[in-house]
């Protein structure tokens, strides 16, 4: 035993694998059985309570020839653009604000991840009374004012309801994205910045040809990370609309839960939550290529 001991402790590769079993542990059952499982699920007619025979690709077949479901992606990929462009706009002008010297700063910082820190369903408890079709506080300020007549339906309306949603997950959103892109723009030495003052570089002209390069790495992977976030979204769409009205909010994730647990087609659901895999596949790869550019930005060649 202690032979083997002092083996490991001699080679680092083995004594790292090591130290990365429990974790390969934990994600071979929490991680790679139930996505194998569900890849499964979807080439059968599995319902609850029934198991299920191969069917092969009649699952997803049928979903493709389904107006819901090709409503779910187009709302899904809507729901991610607009969200995920916005949320970059938003975390980035919050990012270069608390880069400055501010009073208190810490504090208002600390203010700014509340939004992220909440728990996902209690905030879409909250969304939905500030959207609530009666007792809604956005439509009573507005008609107080005298600029409506009459309390908006936010989550009646279809088109309403989807940007409801989406400003829901931007209010999220943003918070994630303004602290990793802030602790981004302090790793840039302010020697950039003085080079670039003494050379005549303008504050537009440093933030494009300064920290915009430098803060790309960053961006691509925070981009990442928001656009998986916002595409596999389900609390916030669940507690606020459950895909109503007309399922004009319902995502794929949204979908998917429907069709395999209440609705009890397993195999339907698992399809469909398979469907979205290529997907978040594309967004990894985005990530992978943006990390590509870190050496070349810094004067060095890709590796």
């Amino acid at each position: 035993m202690s032979g083997l001991l002092n083996r490991l402790q001699g080679n680092r590769n083995a004594l790292g694998a090591l130290f990365m079993l429990p974790a390969a542990v934990v994600l071979l059952l929490f991680l790679t059985y139930p996505l194998g499982l569900g890849v499964w699920l979807g080439f059968t007619d599995t319902k609850v309570g029934r198991g299920g025979e191969w069917i092969g690709l009649e699952n997803y077949v049928y979903l493709w020839g389904d107006s819901v479901t090709r409503l779910s992606v187009f709302n899904t990929f809507f729901y991610t653009i607009v969200a995920s462009v916005f949320k970059f706009m938003l975390g980035l002008w919050l990012a270069l604000l608390l880069n400055k010297h501010l009073p208190f700063k810490a504090f208002v910082r600390a203010i700014v991840l509340l939004p992220w820190i909440v728990p996902t369903a209690l905030s879409a408890i909250a969304f939905w009374w500030i959207y609530d079709a009666q007792f809604s506080i956005i439509s009573w300020c507005l008609e107080r004012l005298g600029l409506i007549d009459e309390y908006i339906n936010f989550l009646g309306d279809p088109w309403m309801a989807r940007f409801s949603t989406i400003a829901a997950n931007i209010w999220r959103g943003v918070p994630f994205v303004a602290i990793c892109l802030l602790a981004g723009l302090q790793t840039i030495s302010p020697s950039f910045y003085e080079a670039a003052s003494i050379d005549g570089a303008t504050p537009l002209q440093q933030f494009r040809y300064v920290t915009l390069p430098l803060l790309t790495p960053i961006i691509a992977v925070v981009m990442t990370f928001s656009v998986l976030f916002t595409f596999t979204d389900f609390q916030l769409i669940y507690v606020l609309t459950r895909g109503g009205p007309l399922n004009a909010t319902h995502l794929m994730a949204t979908l998917s839960f429907q069709r395999a647990i209440p609705g009890g087609a397993l195999g339907e659901g698992a399809a469909l939550a398979v469907a979205m895999v290529p997907f978040l596949l594309a967004a990894i790869m985005f990530s992978y290529f943006g990390l590509q550019r870190r050496a070349w930005q810094q004067g060095g060649g890709d590796k």
